[in-house]
């Protein structure tokens, strides 16, 4: 009866936060200041079953990068962003506001390249002007790599191993990039389980951003939280407590 009166309580309060949504707007908003972080922390103390892993690629994107930071923390939740190198290079300050927003940031490439079939080495430039990229504009190395269209193979998950990279696909792919709505983006999201990674876009896709306070309610029904993404036994990505 306890666990489930917190599980009640910690619904409320993902409720709660992500109502101010209603009011959505996409301008800009400081980064969170240490009250709203403890408030968010709060929403999502007690995770009965477990964490997943919530993933935006292609960003920075002045379309919807701050109105999904601006979702994100109103559901006091965190997510890995993927980035696409030549976007941080014409849009840093939004990569600087998903630092600020205690986003996590990870390297997808400085052109979105398909590795596979590119070659050396243009398959490891591609990743290591993306890590230079990032490392110049937050002042911090990502530890994590997502190749672009998850394709992948021996010789790219070695030269994301040489620059000290964790490899992070995913297990719910949410189609938002192909077209898909709202409602079937939070239904994607519903088939996500405890150590699972769902792909989104902070391509502009407004459906997108219209989901993050559905999934994080449903997250929460389900007894599960957003987690971080870090490497696990054997260099396999896993989510654990942020």
């Amino acid at each position: 009866m306890l666990g489930s009166a917190r599980n009640r309580i910690r619904i409320a309060l993902v409720a709660a936060a992500t109502a101010a949504l209603a009011a959505f707007s996409v301008a800009p908003s400081p980064a969170a200041t240490p009250g709203e972080a403890r408030g968010g922390t709060a929403a999502w103390a007690n995770c009965p079953g477990g964490y997943v892993g919530l993933t935006y690629d292609d960003g920075p994107n002045p379309a919807s990068t701050q109105a999904l930071l601006n979702a994100l923390r109103a559901g006091g939740a965190k997510a890995t962003f993927f980035i696409w190198g030549q976007h941080a290079e014409q849009h840093p300050d939004l990569l600087r506001a998903e630092q600020a927003a205690g986003m996590w940031i990870a390297n997808h490439t400085a052109t979105h390249a398909h590795l596979t079939q590119i070659g050396e080495p243009a398959a490891y430039n591609e990743i290591a002007t993306a890590q230079n990229t990032i490392r110049r504009i937050t002042g911090q190395s990502p530890t994590l790599f997502r190749p672009p269209y998850g394709e992948t193979n021996a010789q790219v998950k070695s030269d994301a191993a040489r620059l000290g990279l964790t490899e992070v696909l995913w297990s719910v792919d949410s189609q938002d990039w192909n077209g898909a709505g709202t409602q079937q983006i939070v239904q994607a999201a519903a088939g996500l389980r405890a150590g699972g990674i769902i792909l989104m876009h902070d391509g502009g896709y407004q459906a997108t951003v219209n989901a993050v306070p559905q999934i994080l309610s449903g997250l929460a029904a389900r007894g599960l939280c957003p987690g971080r993404i870090t490497a696990g036994a054997g260099g396999t990505a896993v989510v654990t407590a942020p």
